[in-house]
């Protein structure tokens, strides 16, 4: 029996949604329904401190109005990440069974200078230095009130995932990623954890989003083996970009928010659709009436670089 088609839309409610995030779920959507697929409406809003509620309604709200429908999740607190640590406790103690899981008290920076390895010499190999402490040692640091975050040892393991969009993208783990934390220090689950735990569990066959995020798909399939579950097919696209690189959720003009004020859901997603390749010219259309032209051959591979000030609209 075949296993049924499922997409997701994952925002993080930490702001309005973008012109840049309306076009992820919009290809997502359309991936989804094109091959006849149900859609997921999931809330990443692990992070208390930069995620609200209020910004999670407008998100369902804006989405709803472009037309892009969702079959399960949001408003359900069972599809919100806030409410789903359990799951990841379990997958924790999985992978801690498995002894791999290990505490580190590296900082950011000493993390980031560790895997950007000098020209001349070797690449970074993946090792933390908090790998190879004593337990004496372990002990001595959380007794001195040192709150540690936890990592995940990785294998010597080239994993390749076959994006739908960009081909085939391998990644030596400890070469390329190097052991990675899947908890932080205040407690909070990591991205990597949470979202490979929540596509294995909510049954996601189908991750479409932007290309910034390629080079997690090996580590995010790695871990859903790893956790004993199947990982869906990847599809990345082309990034929107300002003067300034990738649009963020600061850029307010650009928000579906202000957007609203101006244009038709229509006129929108038309817009949309041009900028994906859809279409020769933006005009107004309905993603419904996208669905039966819909293909990763029209949409570009580079990036896609748009004026902020109109988004030419």
């Amino acid at each position: 029996m075949d296993t049924p088609i499922k997409g997701r839309f994952a925002p993080s409610p930490s702001g309005y949604l973008h012109l840049g995030n309306l076009l992820a779920m919009l290809l997502a959507w359309l991936d989804s329904r094109a091959l006849g697929g149900a859609m997921v409406l999931r809330m990443e809003d692990l992070d208390p401190v930069r995620t609200r509620p209020e910004y999670a309604r407008a998100i369902a709200d804006d989405l709803a109005w472009l037309g892009l429908d969702w079959d399960e999740g949001y408003p359900d607190p069972a599809w919100c990440q806030s409410g789903r640590t359990a799951l990841y406790d379990r997958a924790f103690r999985t992978l801690d069974d498995m002894g791999l899981v290990y505490p580190c008290w590296c900082s950011r920076a000493q993390r980031l200078a560790a895997s950007a390895p000098h020209p001349g010499e070797p690449s970074y190999d993946g090792s933390c230095p908090c790998a190879h402490l004593t337990e004496a040692e372990r002990t001595a640091r959380i007794a001195a009130g040192r709150l540690p975050a936890w990592k995940v040892r990785v294998p010597r393991q080239t994993v390749t995932v076959s994006d739908g969009h960009y081909g085939p993208y391998a990644q030596d783990l400890v070469r390329d990623c190097g052991d990675f934390i899947i908890r932080r220090a205040d407690g909070i689950y990591a991205y990597q954890l949470a979202v490979s735990v929540d596509d294995m569990a909510m049954g996601v066959t189908r991750v479409v989003r932007g290309r910034d995020l390629l080079s997690s798909a090996p580590r995010q399939a790695w871990l859903i083996r790893l956790l004993g579950g199947t990982p869906p097919a990847y599809c990345h696209l082309p990034l929107l970009t300002g003067a300034e690189g990738k649009l963020s959720k600061r850029l307010g003009s650009l928000s579906t928010q202000a957007l609203r004020r101006d244009v038709t859901p229509q006129a929108l997603a038309g817009h949309l659709a041009f900028l994906a390749g859809l279409l020769p010219a933006p005009e107004p259309v309905t993603p419904r009436e996208l669905v039966g032209i819909f293909s990763w051959d029209k949409v570009p591979r580079e990036d896609i670089p748009i004026d902020e000030n109109t988004a030419g609209l």
